[in-house]
Order: C-alpha cells, then sequence, then structure tokens
C-alpha cells in the first residue's frame, strides 16, 4: 500500500500521526500528509495548524499525493522534496518532447545521463521505474501522438511522418497499423473503407452505445442522450462504413448490457478492437485482470505494470479508455479510496462499483 487513512489503526498510522503532532523534520524525507477537507499536502515539519486527524491520509511522496488529487502546501512547499532522480526523469521527458515536437533528432541516452549527471545505466533503471518503458519506446509514443495529432489537423501522412522526427516513411509504417489501430491512410481518412455496425440500447445506468469493427467491440459508451454518443462515435469514424447490426452482434451487446447489470454472473469472452499507445495498452490489459468488486489506486496499478511512480500517466490511459466496462477503468479509485472522475459520469462509476459489490 501507499498510503494509509485515519481509519487504518495501525502502528505505521500512529508513528506518522505523531511525527506530524510534533513537526518532526526528520520525517519530510520520507512521507507527506494530505488533508481531505483542504485538498492539499504537506510536509510533516509543516508549521501549519494541525487538521483533525480523521482528515489526514499519508502518502509516500508527494508525486503520489498528486496523483490522488491533493495540492502541494505554498507555506512549505513539499513538492521541493521529490528526489533529484524524479527531476532528472522529468527533465529527461521534457527534453525528449521538445525534440520530437521540433521534429529533431531525440538525443541518445548517453547524451541525456551526461545532461543530468548520472550514468546511462542508472538513467535507464530510474527511467523505466518512473515511466514504464524504456527511454526508446517513450520516443516512439511521442512519436505516434505527434503523428496522430497532425493527421487529425489534416496534414498529409508523409509531412506527419517528418514533422514527428522519424528518418524514412519506411520506419513509421512498420509500426502504424499497431499505434494507430489501423493503417495510416485509413486513419487519416476517419476510417474509409472500414466497416463499423453499431447501435444504440437502452440500459441501468442510461443510453448505451456499443459498435464493432472488423476485429472486435471498437467503443462502448454511456450516457444520457442516444445521439450525442453518435455524434461523438461519428466524429471518430465520419467516413467508415455504417451498416446494420447482425444477428450475432445483437447477441453481443446483449451480453455488454448483462455485463453491466449483472456484473460477474456471467463469463464474458468478445474480441475487442483496442486502440492505444503502447503505454495505454499495458494498462488497459492490466485492468482487465481487476476482478469485478475490487478496486485498485492510480499508484497501486501503476506498481502492477512496473511503473511505480507513473500514476499520473496511468490515470491519463483510465482516461482515454474507449470500451467502458469492458476496460474497467471504474474499479481504479484515488489512493484515500475516493472516487475520481470518470469518462461517463461519476454516478455510474459509483453505481457500477455498488453493484458489483453486491453480487
Amino acid at each position: 500500500m501507499t498510503h494509509t487513512t485515519a481509519s487504518d489503526h495501525t502502528e505505521q498510522f500512529e508513528a506518522r500521526w505523531r511525527q506530524v503532532l510534533e513537526r518532526d523534520k526528520r520525517a519530510d524525507h520520507q512521507f507527506v500528509f494530505a488533508v481531505r477537507t483542504t485538498g492539499i499536502f504537506c510536509r510533516p515539519s509543516c508549521p501549519a495548524r494541525r487538521p483533525k486527524r480523521e482528515n489526514v491520509a499519508f502518502y509516500t511522496d508527494a508525486l503520489a499525493a498528486e496523483a490522488a488529487g491533493f495540492r502541494s502546501c505554498k507555506r512549505c512547499l513539499p513538492r521541493q522534496a521529490i528526489t533529484p532522480g524524479d527531476q532528472a526523469i522529468a527533465g529527461v521527458c521534457r527534453a525528449l518532447q521538445q525534440a520530437v515536437i521540433s521534429a529533431e533528432r531525440p538525443p541518445t541516452a548517453e547524451q541525456l545521463a551526461v545532461v543530468v549527471k548520472l550514468s546511462a545505466s542508472r538513467l535507464h533503471t530510474l527511467f523505466k521505474a518512473a515511466v514504464g518503458m524504456t527511454i526508446n519506446q517513450y520516443t516512439q509514443a511521442l512519436r505516434s501522438v505527434q503523428v496522430r495529432d497532425a493527421l487529425d489537423k489534416g496534414a498529409s501522412i508523409t509531412d506527419a511522418i517528418f514533422a514527428a522526427g522519424y528518418s524514412s516513411t519506411g520506419h513509421f509504417y512498420r509500426r502504424a497499423e499497431r499505434e494507430l489501430g489501423m493503417p495510416a491512410r485509413r486513419y487519416q481518412n476517419k476510417g474509409q473503407a472500414m466497416t463499423i455496425e453499431y447501435t444504440i440500447a437502452t440500459c441501468e445506468l442510461g443510453q448505451l452505445l456499443v459498435a464493432r469493427s472488423e476485429r472486435g467491440i471498437c467503443a462502448i459508451a454511456l450516457g444520457d442522450s442516444g445521439d450525442e454518443l453518435i455524434a461523438d462515435l461519428l466524429e471518430r469514424f465520419s467516413n467508415a462504413q455504417k451498416i446494420m447490426p447482425s444477428d450475432d452482434f445483437a447477441e453481443q451487446i446483449q451480453q455488454v448490457i448483462s455485463h453491466i447489470e449483472q456484473p460477474g454472473a456471467a463469463s464474458l469472452n468478445l474480441p475487442l478492437d483496442v486502440r492505444g499507445t503502447a503505454f495505454q495498452r499495458r494498462v488497459w490489459q492490466a485492468l482487465q485482470n481487476i476482478k469485478p468488486g475490487q478496486t485498485i489506486s492510480y499508484r497501486e496499478l501503476a506498481e502492477q505494470i512496473g511503473a511505480p511512480t507513473a500514476a499520473r500517466a496511468v490515470a491519463n490511459a483510465c482516461g482515454a479508455n474507449t470500451l467502458a466496462v469492458l476496460v474497467p477503468c471504474h474499479r481504479v479509485v484515488r489512493g484515500d479510496g475516493s472516487l475520481s472522475g470518470y469518462r461517463w459520469g461519476v454516478e455510474r462509476k459509483r453505481e457500477l462499483l455498488k453493484r458489483e459489490k453486491m453480487k
């Protein structure tokens, strides 16, 4: 676990609470404490007035507290307690992002190591632990996002490829279908030549959209308006060929509805058309391993995929999920157990969790 709450009557909680009451400076680099009523986290030695014990949660570091939605105290500046290693990785990420945006050749790991004053091997170790992928994989993910954004804005495929810093078109095309979910030309044309069948159904959580491509279920969305759900789908695949739902697709839709209304009642094994970056797919795969009725924090999920300090990136990946319920991002909560944002509404998230715990 990465935190303790006021309801955890453990020796660790009591020891940390005593250090907070004593404003023990020796604990400043061991943990931070957050106050739910103010939304702020502090160092143990912070000179501010002490909060009520029941409003306190402890986190291992400033990054974990921020991932849980708390803000840094402007008086004791706990964010400055972030380790030099954390700062080095943040600097490396900024350098790589700037290189991709500028279509420059990204600096090598050896060059980056010199800048952040670490050995190349140490930098590799810290980077993978923090980000969840190697420096080369991270650069590739940045380039894929850059290409996707350029294509969305109407750039030609060749211009988008070279604007993202690729040295040749062949290097990009070898990865394009895996990263974009379809050939680059088809992505540029918003799904032209694709066949998508979709329908709107009513379930106990409101309106439900389910869409299927040739590969499998490519979108599941919940909302109050079927028209709005369809408009969002058509924006993503405006040139795809739309067809009437087939009989076997109708059966899959009923499986999705049953899974929402009676979670865990029957096994669900539907083909999925999952589209995202390598990091996003790792997060989504880990989400599918969480059993109904269980929850996990963003920090804990980051640890599970081998990226213990990448809680913020994990949260972003959850937000990018387009397959409601089947990729169960609703099972991820804040470090203190409270509910954070949900693409299809926090109330639906609460109801989904309630149903799963009652099964």
